[in-house]
C-alpha cells in the first residue's frame, strides 16, 4: 500500500496537542478529520514528533497509508477544509518503510522571549522583562552539548525507556526584538526544551550559579529544575528527515 508523508505546520494556541486523545481538541484530529471529509475515506497516521498542549510547529510531519487516488488538488482542498490555525505544506509518496518518526535525524526547536510590552507577542512568546546575564546564559546553554543524560528536564511519568539525548545546537539568540532559546537534537523528551529555558533563566538571572546548574544536570531529578515556561512561547521549526526517505 503507498505510504505518505505529509508536512504541516500549526498554531498551537487552541489544541490540547499534536496526537489524538479521547475528549481533545488535537490537531491530528483535526488533520485526519479534513481528511476524511475530502477523500471520503479514513486513515490514521503516525506523527514525527508530539508537541504539548499549546505548542506551535512551523514543520512537523505525518505519515499514512492509502490505496486510493490522492484528490489532484489535494493541498489546496486540505487547506480549504482544515481551521486556520492548521496548513498543509506538501505531501510526497515515499518507501513502504519510511517512518515519519524514526527516520528524523533530527528535529530543531525554538523558545521565544520579550521583555518590552507587545500585544503581537503575546500568544507567540514569553513576556519575560527581567534583566538577565547573557554572557551566563550562553554559558550554561554551551554547557548542554557535552551533556546526554536529561533525566532532570523531563516531566514525571514519562515513558521513555532512556533519558538520553544528543545536542548538536544550544545557543541564545536575537530574532526579531525577542530573545530566542535555539536547540538541535536527535530527541526530546516530554516537557524538556520548556524546562531547559526556565532553569537557564535562573541562572541568567543569577537566582542559581552555573555550578548549582551543573549540580542540577547531575542529580537526574526533575524536582530541581524549573518547569515554569509557558508553551505559548515554544516551537518546532524543523523535522530532519532522512534524504532517501522524502524521494
Amino acid at each position: 500500500m503507498p505510504r505518505y508523508f505529509l508536512e504541516v505546520a500549526y498554531k498551537g494556541t487552541p489544541y490540547s496537542g499534536f496526537q489524538s486523545q479521547e475528549n481533545a481538541w488535537t490537531v491530528q484530529a483535526e488533520i485526519e478529520k479534513a481528511f476524511s471529509t475530502l477523500q471520503r475515506d479514513s486513515v490514521t497516521m503516525t506523527g514525527s514528533s508530539r508537541t504539548d498542549t499549546g505548542v506551535h510547529a512551523l514543520q512537523n510531519f505525518f505519515h499514512f497509508d492509502f490505496d486510493a487516488v490522492i484528490h489532484p488538488q489535494f493541498i489546496y482542498k486540505m487547506n480549504a477544509i482544515l481551521p486556520s490555525s492548521i496548513v498543509v505544506k506538501s505531501l510526497q509518496q515515499v518507501g513502504a518503510d519510511a517512518h515519519s518518526r524514526f527516520d528524523a535525524t533530527h528535529r530543531r526547536y525554538q523558545y521565544y522571549l520579550y521583555s518590552a510590552k507587545d500585544p503581537f507577542k503575546e500568544d507567540r512568546a514569553w513576556f519575560y522583562p527581567y534583566p538577565l546575564n547573557r554572557d551566563l546564559l550562553n554559558k550554561a546553554a554551551e554547557l548542554l552539548l557535552s551533556i546526554e543524560d536529561f533525566t532532570s528536564f523531563s516531566k514525571r511519568n514519562t515513558q521513555v525507556k532512556t533519558f538520553i539525548c544528543q545536542l548538536s545546537e544550544s545557543q541564545w539568540i536575537e530574532d526579531n526584538g525577542c530573545l530566542v532559546y535555539s536547540v538541535k537534537g536527535n530527541r526530546f523528551l516530554r516537557g524538556m526544551v520548556r524546562a531547559l529555558v526556565s532553569t537557564m533563566l535562573l541562572v541568567g538571572r543569577e537566582k542559581i550559579s552555573l555550578d548549582q546548574f551543573e549540580e542540577i544536570i547531575a542529580a537526574k531529578d526533575c524536582t530541581r529544575a524549573s518547569f515554569v515556561a509557558p508553551a505559548h512561547g515554544l516551537f518546532l521549526v524543523e523535522v530532519g528527515l532522512l534524504p532517501s526517505k522524502t524521494q
